[in-house]
């Protein structure tokens, strides 16, 4: 699970592992953060880590199913 004081921490290419998903080969789900962590000051505890997983997709990850690599 990422806190949001991690997520704040992490920078551009560093690599997140998902907790359960399992690529073809049998390893662990990975993807690399693509931007900065986007916060807000109207909802503090909400935060949004722009990843990307393979060539093209792009997404923000659940942070309860993430881990650090």
């Amino acid at each position: 699970m990422i806190t949001k004081e991690q997520a704040i921490i992490l920078r551009y290419r560093q690599e997140l592992v998902h907790a359960t998903a399992k690529d073809s080969r049998g390893a662990p789900v990975r993807c690399r953060v693509n931007g900065a962590c986007k916060t807000w000051k109207t909802r503090p505890e909400d935060f949004q880590l722009p990843v990307k997983y393979g060539l093209r997709t792009c997404l923000y990850v659940n942070a309860a199913e993430w881990s650090l690599a």
